[in-house]
């Protein structure tokens, strides 16, 4: 063996031990930001329905109820019974939030309209959550397509179907784009209502690792996206929130967005330009309250803002 090849070989097995110590602690960093950010922060639910009755006079009857959704996991959440042959409508929280943020507006969407409402847990949310990890809008959408099978399983006390036909979807940030996806592949879905859209569930990947680690920095999103598919193992489908719009034909839609709603301002007004039916959308970007900022939000906001999209789902579900 020449003297160069020994000195390139005795050069390599010195640095062994450093190349394996970096790659250890690349895979090491690369499972961790995986592992915090599928599961997002929990806390206690800002609201239940009992202490929503205790607070209000307005005699609200919510159910805890559970289903099971489409890959043999289980959901929760909580229904409130509508008028029978009323449409449905299901609301989808934001990434790191649960449904107790979403609670009051459902309460108001029933009592305005009739409409029976199921606000569920989106997955790794809320307390003690059935399924541990969350897919930021991924398999959320099927999750919502199992919603709405549930929904269309519902009895009146007399036995019939609860409700009607016609189905509504309301989603902020990862619970818009899930709303997004399972829209397009639900045809008695006739309404949508969307909240600060990412362009894509690597958006909201993204929002969760800033989040985690309290920087925003290029390298950790690039491994946090490739050890996010190699966790989901083919399963993290990362369509464009655009390809997705395209799908939904001549639904009516109403989007949403604001300065609380960050990059995904501008996500959410160019997404208006991506479904097929324009004349059928309808865009408020420059709100001073979004899903993303409700709650630090005052009563006189909320009422503004909650009043949009109960007018929405009233005037295309009728």
């Amino acid at each position: 063996m020449s003297p160069r090849r020994r000195t390139g070989r005795k050069a390599f097995t010195a640095l062994l031990p450093v190349i394996l110590l970096v790659v250890l602690a690349v895979v090491g960093l690369t499972a961790w930001l995986v592992y915090s950010a599928t599961r997002p922060p929990r806390r206690a639910y800002l609201v239940t329905p009992e202490k929503f009755a205790r607070l209000s006079d307005r005699g609200l009857k919510a159910t805890e109820e559970s289903w099971q959704n489409r890959d043999g996991t289980q959901a929760r959440g909580w229904l409130v019974r509508g008028a029978e042959g009323r449409p449905g409508v299901v609301l989808l929280h934001r990434f790191g939030a649960d449904r107790s943020w979403l609670l009051n507006l459902g309460v108001k969407i029933n009592e305005t309209t009739n409409i029976t409402v199921l606000l569920p847990d989106l997955r790794g949310h809320g307390e003690n959550p059935p399924t541990a990890g969350s897919a930021f809008g991924t398999t959320e959408a099927e999750d919502a397509l199992a919603a709405f099978d549930y929904l269309r399983g519902l009895k009146s006390p007399q036995g019939r179907p609860l409700v009607g036909g016609t189905l509504g979807i309301f989603g902020v940030e990862a619970g818009a784009y899930a709303a997004l996806a399972a829209a397009g592949r639900e045809p008695s879905v006739r309404a949508l209502a969307l909240d600060s859209v990412p362009d894509s569930p690597d958006d909201v990947l993204a929002g969760a690792v800033r989040d985690r680690v309290g920087l925003d920095n290029g390298l950790l999103r690039a491994l946090a996206r490739f050890g996010t598919r190699v966790y989901f193992s083919g399963r993290y489908k990362n369509d464009a929130a655009c390809t997705l719009a395209e799908m939904v034909g001549d639904r009516q839609v109403l989007l949403l967005a604001g300065e609380g709603s960050g990059a995904l301002r501008q996500t959410t007004e160019t997404l208006a330009d991506c479904f097929p039916a324009r004349s059928n959308v309808e865009a408020h970007t420059n709100l001073p309250l979004t899903g993303n900022t409700s709650a630090s939000s005052s009563p006189e906001q909320d009422e503004v803002y909650d009043r949009r999209i109960i007018d929405f789902f009233d005037r295309t579900l009728r």
